[in-house]
């Protein structure tokens, strides 16, 4: 049975060239989840889609076809791209990537469309990067099912303690742990992750807890594929006569 979708809001994720003049396209889209489209001849100078399937760029897409793969019927927008620089269109980009990877066709995401688009829009602004990001992988992690459990330790389901010592474990959560002179990276202080859990960070080593806590926590669901995204801040945080 044919698929017919008319005026979906979307956002393009991620583009790449298809046969002579078309586009396969990845839309993240409000009702549909991640949709991947041919938007056919984009690629020529008066197509009339060429200007609008850019990234960040608020869509009302159309879409029709009987397999996985659709055809771009229709796009139009109202509103203007949210713009992003430097480090904070990487951001952006790793974004994408994340949604790209994990989000499976044709599964319906409403609330993380609209995470998504809170953190596009936060990105666009002055706020914390740091906190735009872990806020998201957060929600991200929660909506795939994938939550981590910030409150109590596994077993015991004791409270997580301020002055303890936990090893996480990306499938089950976390476990007290006595050994302060183990080098494992899985080893997190109870008080970086109630700062987590409450979104704010006493210091930098605790932002770089949580940043490590959630590339672990990603990890499992990504494989061993580089996200090409982090290799930009890498490349950025290089010195120039590197």
């Amino acid at each position: 049975m044919e698929t017919r979708v008319a005026l979906q809001p979307a956002y393009v994720l991620h583009t790449r060239p298809f046969q002579n003049s078309s586009l396969l396209i990845d839309f993240f889209t409000y009702d549909y989840g991640r949709v991947r489209a041919i938007a056919r001849g984009a690629r020529r100078e008066k197509s009339r889609y060429r200007s609008l399937l850019q990234l960040f760029q608020p869509l009302l897409l159309s879409f029709s076809g009987r397999g996985e793969v659709k055809t771009v019927s229709g796009v139009e927008t109202g509103m203007a791209a949210i713009s992003l620089h430097n480090e904070r269109l990487f951001s952006g980009l790793y974004l994408n990537e994340l949604l790209t990877r994990l989000l499976q066709d044709h599964e319906e995401h409403t609330q993380l469309y609209k995470h998504y688009q809170q953190a596009l829009l936060a990105l666009q602004g002055t706020d914390s990067m740091q906190m735009i990001l872990r806020r998201f992988e957060m929600n991200l992690l929660g909506e795939l099912g994938y939550g981590i459990n910030l409150q109590e330790e596994i077993g015991s389901h004791a409270p997580i303690e301020p002055e303890q010592l936990y090893r996480f474990n990306p499938d089950i959560g976390f476990e007290r742990w006595e050994d302060d002179a183990d080098s494992d990276n899985r080893l997190f202080r109870g008080s970086h992750l109630i700062d987590l859990r409450n979104l704010q960070w006493s210091d930098s080593e605790s932002a770089q807890s949580a940043k490590r806590l959630l590339r672990l926590a990603l990890a499992t669901h990504l494989g061993d594929k580089p996200l090409a995204s982090r290799s930009l801040f890498a490349s950025r945080a290089k010195p120039r006569n590197s």
